[in-house]
């Protein structure tokens, strides 16, 4: 018996012992992270005069004014006192932006782990306030997906991820095919992944007497009162905004992982995540309440509510799993029990919008769709479908409709139930 004792003991014991073996090395490339340190980010606002649109993202209304997001460079400032001839007015620089929001002359802006405010009450003299260090999520960029990130090699205290470069290196690979502990090996096809890296964007208008500005329904930023709520992958950032010179955390919670959207109705937040809506009380603003969950196909999704029903667009591709392009109807009545009602049939759709009884769609490549008859959601139709131009997301205003997508910003007049006219653009510059 203590022979066999001793067997399994060497026959154990021998695979630690990494001098058994000749060591194997193996050239792998990689994703190599590029820097730009915290001193670079951080060194103070610019703002320019230059008026080249390369690369929209999220769009954001206060006022006359139109913030159009240049994705990670920073935000176009545009007089729009005349739809049919909007005057672009300053480019704010802002190294990693995506995501804007306005409380009353303040201009809050992410800048990749950082909360920026600026004074923009002089539109042609815009001056920052303040910036909340290491107050946002530490995140790194997209990549294509051809080869897996060096993860051994990033390094957060060199500063925000900007680019990869790829790179060969040579490592060790194990020799023994099941060794103890357990390797990492090195496959491709589980290290290869993306991520939708593109603009993402929202904003309601605030409360407590301070004005806010109004944006799409793509966003991850939503202010309330005096808190704006960030939504970062699988947690809601609570931040203190009512004194923009003192920003702060106030508070952090898990809600759930795949989360893209976040949309504020009333005193009630609506997240739209790659599998399914949920809905959250804010009865106590600081600590967001589960309220309940509707839960659909793996998808990426917005979601925007009117009354008694939450609109939810349903997209495939880009990483979400999904082969299914639809708007989703979504009987919100009772809160606890959210009941799906209808769907009907798009191509690619992304953001939408409500006016009076006009639903907007932005359907990717098949451009803008208009469908009437949205105070009764259950028995809509296409009136009208604007192609030729990719759509994104779209912002109803009092006189004008604004459009926003890969070629530019669009404002359309509603002439009718079936009618849009172009009142004017501001294209992208092709390189």
């Amino acid at each position: 018996m203590k022979v066999i004792y001793r067997f399994l003991f060497f026959l154990f014991i021998i695979p630690l012992f990494p001098g058994c073996h000749d060591k194997i090395m193996q050239e792998q490339t990689f994703y190599e992270p590029v820097y730009l340190s915290f001193d670079d980010l951080r060194k103070p606002i610019q703002v320019t005069s230059s008026d080249t649109l390369q690369k929209p993202g999220k769009i954001y209304i206060k006022d006359q004014l139109i913030f159009i997001n240049e994705y990670m460079k920073g935000i176009h400032v545009i007089d729009n006192t005349d739809p049919t001839h909007p005057v672009h007015l300053a480019f704010i620089g802002i190294p990693g932006n995506v995501d804007m929001a306005v409380r009353g002359n303040i201009l809050y802006a992410d800048s990749y782990v950082d909360l920026v405010s600026l004074d923009i009450s002089d539109p042609h003299h815009i001056v920052e306030k303040s910036r909340a260090k290491n107050i946002l999520p530490y995140a790194i960029p997209a990549t294509d997906g051809k080869y897996p990130i060096d993860n051994e090699n990033i390094d957060q205290d060199k500063g925000v991820i900007i680019r990869w470069e790829v790179k060969k290196v040579v490592r060790e690979i194990h020799y023994n095919p099941n060794p103890w502990p357990w390797p990492i090996y090195l496959n491709y096809e589980n290290l290869k992944f993306t991520t939708d890296g593109g603009p993402a964007y929202l904003l309601n208008s605030g409360e407590g007497g301070v004005s806010t500005g109004t944006g799409g329904s793509m966003a991850r930023f939503t202010l309330y009162d005096k808190w704006l709520y960030v939504l970062s992958n699988n947690k809601l950032i609570i931040i203190r905004v009512d004194n923009p010179v003192q920003m702060f955390k106030e508070n952090e919670q898990w809600v759930q992982n795949g989360m893209e959207t976040i949309f504020r109705h009333d005193d009630k937040l609506f997240f739209g995540s790659q599998t399914g809506m949920l809905i959250y009380d804010l009865s106590d603003p600081l600590l967001p309440a589960y309220i309940s969950s509707y839960n659909h196909i793996r998808s990426c999704d917005p979601v925007i509510v009117q009354g008694d029903y939450a609109f939810v667009t349903l997209r495939a591709g880009n990483g979400c799993g999904s082969t299914l392009n639809r708007l989703e109807v979504i009987d919100i009545s009772d809160m606890v029990h959210p009941v799906l009602k209808r769907s009907y049939v798009m191509e690619n759709p992304y953001g939408l919008a409500i006016q009076d009884s006009l639903l907007f769609v932005c359907d990717g490549d098949a451009g803008l769709k208009m469908m009437n008859n949205a105070n009764d959601p259950l028995h809509m139709f296409v009136k009208a479908a604007y192609a030729g131009v990719h759509a994104y997301d779209v912002i109803p205003l009092a006189s004008s409709l604004l459009m926003i997508g890969r070629d530019g910003l669009f404002q359309y007049e509603v002439q009718s139930q079936s009618q849009l006219k172009l009142l004017s653009s501001i294209t992208v510059e092709k390189p």
